[in-house]
């Protein structure tokens, strides 16, 4: 007997066709949620693991970041809300944030979806479950989770300094640093570089999870990167309101620690806590800022509302243009001088 190329191609495209109708031949899904019904549903209809697995992956993406992304361009439409901006006189415009759209699509197209077809292979070889039903418990997916996100935090607090170094601050991070003051389409708007260095966290925390312990559903990573997505939009949105999260939640970062990252350049380089930049001492300047904010409202306190207004902005003013001469460091413009330090 003889093989050829064609022979054996057409041999493991019937392989993979038959594994696939056979996929759920043993499981009652009628006994399913909803949810695991309309999982097993799209693997079924996709006909196809690898794409359906990519292909979900993709579009959760996009839903969930422009989802999310729309509540905020709306805030920023309402003067209403400029109470709790953070930086109420740079209000994004409607070019800025249709610019900022155009540059996170291409990053989405041309880096995220060749790439995101690789997932279902590499999530199988580590031994992630991904087609199968059901779920794992709650209580087996919130450790998890947590686990991803301190995971996630480390990483991001040392890749984000090194992304502060010269040559990669000058060729690669200094594109996130196009806005002063962020929103949150601006979130995924960096260089290609930068979207493969830091999604590297939010990826190799799962990853590195499941290749030790066998133990992890593809639909866990896909409730991570949701709430990944949601506390990266949210801590560039450039809104602090008495309710947000880190008002009930002392360690969480949020938009008031992040828009200080933007505005001065150093300081604040984690993402969803505040432990790191605090061990580490890189929020000195950020904690005297919010001293200085503090006893200036204190002092001001009887004072006009354009008075105060005026205060705010010149003190915002001083600390972007510190900022602007740290920057000018890191890429080496400017030499360090005594009074401005990089952290």
């Amino acid at each position: 007997m003889t093989f050829n190329a064609t022979t054996v191609a057409a041999a493991a495209a019937h392989a993979a066709q038959t594994t696939t109708q056979q996929l759920y031949a043993n499981i009652d899904l009628t006994k399913l949620s909803w949810l695991e019904q309309m999982w097993a549903a799209w693997y079924i209809w996709i006909d196809n693991p690898i794409i359906a697995t990519g292909l979900m992956s993709f579009l959760l993406h996009e839903f969930v970041y422009f989802g999310r992304s729309i509540p905020w361009i709306i805030i920023d439409s309402i003067p209403y809300f400029r109470q709790w901006k953070l930086q109420p006189n740079k209000v994004p415009t409607a070019q800025e944030q249709w610019e900022c759209t155009k540059m996170v699509l291409f990053s989405h197209f041309t880096i995220e979806l060749p790439a995101i077809w690789l997932f279902h292979p590499m999530a199988e070889n580590f031994g992630m479950n991904t087609w199968q039903v059901p779920f794992p418990s709650w209580t087996t997916m919130v450790p998890q989770i947590a686990i991803f996100f301190v995971f996630e935090d480390m990483f991001h607090y040392f890749a984000h300094q090194a992304l502060h170094y010269g040559p990669l601050y000058k060729h690669i991070h200094k594109i996130h640093h196009k806005y002063s003051a962020p929103f949150g389409l601006a979130a995924e708007y960096a260089h290609p570089a930068e979207v493969f260095i830091l999604g590297t966290g939010t990826i190799a925390g799962p990853v590195l999870y499941c290749w030790y312990t066998r133990n992890l559903h593809i639909f866990t990573v896909y409730i991570w990167i949701t709430l990944r997505l949601f506390q990266a939009i949210d801590a560039h949105s450039g809104y602090d309101f008495p309710w947000s999260l880190q008002h009930i939640i002392p360690f969480w970062s949020g938009a008031e620690h992040h828009d200080f990252h933007h505005m001065a350049f150093t300081n604040n380089f984690s993402t969803s806590f505040r432990w790191c930049d605090r061990i580490f001492g890189t929020d000195n300047k950020y904690r005297e800022y919010r001293a200085r904010i503090s006893a200036q409202k204190a002092a001001m306190k009887n004072k006009s509302k354009s008075e105060r207004d005026e205060a705010e902005r010149k003190l915002i003013a001083e600390i972007e243009a510190e900022g602007q001469r740290a920057e000018a460091i890191a890429e080496g413009i400017m030499p360090a001088s005594k009074t401005v330090k990089a952290q």
